[in-house]
């Protein structure tokens, strides 16, 4: 459904009115229906494959192959997964019964929420859409896809095909800018999820608060890389570059955004950097079919705007060179950035990459906490007792050791931020409990009733009620046949 006309309050009221009366029939809670929903997906993505690659290309010149690994194949992966897992999922899962109960049964089950919304991102705009929605889709929601007009042919393309594949009743695309997303954002939902930027996430969050909608918010910001001088400066060079400018030239939040090392060390990498990014992109990057473009004129203005400052622009070390009709900037490595720079206090989002210089390579660990959490941190070291203390006290919503950005790759992990780079998460099974309600239940039988739970509450009676709630079985015989009491 794309509602690109006249989509205002009460065209987004009428839609989440419907949506809700059919959730209420309980046609999305089926296993059935979730498995139809799911295989549809997985035959959309095999169908249409040309198509979508076009899309993105069109949205953001991204290569094919960055397409299919890093969007394509990610989101056939959670399908595939949750097709797999969805029974064992589903299933109630039993817990300890408490002693003062019995004789009963305890479990927790996993309900469907009702109506969801995910309003996603254009960096990444078919897997940051279509993920969340499998978690949705998997938990038995009926959900509304808001894709991001700032990329309109992934957003077209949604609208056109997605209907043809999916419950069109209960799963549901709006199209458009600012106007569609606020008459969204006034209606009840019972869970929204947003990625994107936190100015945005407040606004989310605030609009959600009205309703007492729980959120998810997959936000950003400025994640670090520690490299170590004990490093494999050149492995790390291939790590850090195919996970900074290999993840859509930059425009990704799991990006490297800033780098930290040792003054000794600091030649030496930006050497094993030049060696690489060659490697990669030949000496003429702006030919390279392997280098996506920044994404419009309004994100080109603004990272120019980062590498023009006073306090970086005779800090280039390698790049800088830019084609605003091609909407092109080349890798940039910046060395030796003072921390009151812009571009050390935005979040980049694009292909600039600092190089901050220290003594020792443990100051690194106060600069990042001197700075909001981050959504993820990367560390190059073979010192393990390094690595300990980097886990240990640096914040984060993932950390990777010894690479870059695979850590979202994997669908046991959890993929969400902390404090200013979000809250929540999302990914596999992670998907499907973020879109569930956890309902506990208990049930009994009429027979066992103990007559201490009642009154009048004599002594004796509160003796036996200490040793049921304690859960010890010999502090309950002690108050049964009198022994004193057994701390």
């Amino acid at each position: 459904m794309a509602e690109d006309v006249g989509f205002d309050s009460q065209v987004a009221a009428k839609m989440v009115e419907e949506l809700r009366s059919g959730f209420r029939k309980g046609r999305t809670a089926e296993y059935e229906w979730r498995v139809t929903q799911l295989k549809g997906l997985v035959r959309m993505i095999d169908e249409r494959e040309t198509e979508i690659v076009d899309a993105l290309d069109k949205d953001l010149k991204k290569p094919k192959m960055e397409s299919f690994l890093h969007e394509i194949s990610l989101v056939r992966s959670s399908c595939l997964m949750a097709l797999k897992k969805l029974k064992q999922w589903m299933k109630p899962e039993k817990v300890p019964s408490l002693l003062a109960a019995h004789p009963s049964s305890s479990y927790i089950v996993s309900e469907p929420l009702g109506i969801v919304l995910v309003i996603s991102a254009w960096n990444y705009p078919f897997l940051l859409s279509l993920e969340p929605v499998v978690g949705a889709i998997a938990a038995g929601n009926a959900v509304v896809l808001k894709p991001s007009e700032i990329a309109p042919a992934v957003s077209s393309l949604f609208a056109n095909i997605l209907p043809k594949y999916v419950d069109n009743s209960s799963i549901k695309v709006v199209e458009g800018g600012v106007a569609e997303t606020t008459a969204l954002l006034e209606q009840k939902w019972d869970k929204i999820l947003y990625t994107g930027n936190s100015r945005v996430g407040r606004i989310v969050m605030t609009a959600a608060a009205k309703h007492l909608t729980p959120v998810v918010l997959e936000l950003g910001g400025k994640s670090p890389v520690v490299v170590d001088s004990n490093s494999d400066l050149k492995v790390a060079a291939n790590r850090i570059a195919v996970g900074k400018w290999g993840c859509n030239n930059g425009q990704a939040c799991i990006a490297p955004d800033y780098i930290i090392t040792t003054k000794s060390s600091a030649p030496l990498l930006v050497d094993a950097f030049k060696f690489s990014l060659e490697k990669f992109y030949g000496k003429d990057p702006q030919e390279s079919k392997d280098l996506s473009r920044i994404v419009n004129s309004n994100h080109f203005a603004r990272l120019t705007r980062l590498l023009d400052d006073d306090k970086v622009s005779d800090k280039v070390v390698h790049g800088g060179q830019r084609d605003e009709k091609q909407l092109f900037i080349a890798p940039t490595l910046l060395l030796d950035i003072p921390l009151d720079s812009l571009v050390m206090n935005e979040e980049i989002f694009g292909p600039l990459l600092p190089i901050i210089t220290v003594e020792k390579i443990e100051e690194s660990l106060d600069i990042i906490n001197d700075r909001a959490k981050p959504l993820s941190a990367y560390l190059f070291t073979k010192d393990k007792k390094l690595e300990e203390n980097f886990i240990k006290n640096i914040s984060a919503g993932g950390i990777l050791v010894n690479d870059t950005t695979l850590q979202v790759a994997s669908p046991h992990l959890p993929f969400g931020g902390v404090g200013e780079s979000g809250m929540g998460a999302y990914h596999g099974k992670f998907s499907f409990d973020t879109f569930s309600h956890k309902k506990a239940v208990m049930s009994r039988g009429f027979g066992g009733d103990l007559p201490a739970r009642y009154p009048p509450y004599t002594p004796q009676k509160q003796k036996l009620l200490r040793g049921l709630l304690s859960g010890s079985i010999l502090a309950l015989i002690s108050a049964i046949i009198g022994w004193p009491r057994i701390e």
